[in-house]
């Protein structure tokens, strides 16, 4: 499958991986191709073991392909070095995890502010950078609180705070509003949409068909094959689930 490396966000093609568990190996992806391009809202699908994590780590370069390729902003990232991919992982894709991962003895100031010390950002841009961050979710106030002493909404304000702090063009959630009741689950994903509505290309994995819907686009994964991947017509704000065939 012929791939438009320049003119996608993200490109994989024929992404194979294979895992080894003791003699057994375990093909956790099986020849995936998928685009997404700039400012698009992708929900990813599928049941347990189906290759979506697998997925989610290759996009986020947490990982890297047996063989395929994977292109990032027209970069090959397939070749890349543990230290090379770390600093992609840092000044590119904005993580939001279920579990939060914060820094529990530090401070929301110093959590979000993690990325820019890795990045070796000034101590002045710094400063100017995590306070605008922590101020886009709306926690100014709770700024010098440790994490502890936050409500779980507002962990994972913290968590899209730290993912922002280097205005990176992805953002990567892995079912955020998993450890959430429902109404703080909808305050995050409404969050989730205005990041959406002003520019960032989101990338959501999901096991809940109501946060799914939240996407313009919905891939599902079975087996480490794309199984489907649909176009959600009346996209986040809408909540109509209007769905049309992009490809099968």
């Amino acid at each position: 499958m012929q791939m438009n490396h320049m003119g996608a966000t993200l490109s994989l093609s024929d992404v194979v991986k294979t895992y080894q568990m003791g003699s057994q190996e375990v093909h956790a992806l099986r020849g995936v191709s998928l685009e997404i391009g700039d400012n698009e809202y992708v929900a990813i699908m599928g049941p347990s073991g189906s290759g979506k994590s697998t997925l989610m780590n290759m996009i986020g370069c947490l990982d890297i392909p047996t063989s395929g390729s994977y292109y990032l902003a027209g970069e090959a990232v397939s070749d890349k070095s543990e230290d090379e991919l770390a600093d992609i992982r840092n000044r590119k894709i904005g993580f939001v995890f279920q579990t939060f991962n914060l820094v529990p003895r530090s401070n929301i100031f110093h959590n979000v502010e993690l990325p820019l010390i890795y990045g070796g950002v000034g101590r002045a841009e710094r400063k100017r950078l995590t306070e605008q961050a922590i101020e886009q979710v709306g926690l100014t106030d709770r700024m010098h609180h440790k994490p502890n002493e936050l409500s779980g909404g507002q962990r994972q304000r913290v968590a899209i705070a730290r993912a922002l702090v280097f205005n990176p063009s992805i953002i990567l959630a892995d079912e955020p509003t998993g450890n959430l009741d429902s109404k703080t689950g909808k305050e995050i994903m409404a969050m989730l949409d205005e990041l959406h509505a002003s520019g960032h290309t989101i990338i959501l994995v999901t096991h809940e068909d109501e946060i799914s819907q939240h996407a313009e686009r919905v891939i599902f994964l079975r087996d480490g094959l794309i199984e489907s991947d649909v176009r959600n017509s009346a996209g986040a704000e809408r909540g109509d689930s209007h769905l049309s065939v992009v490809r099968d």
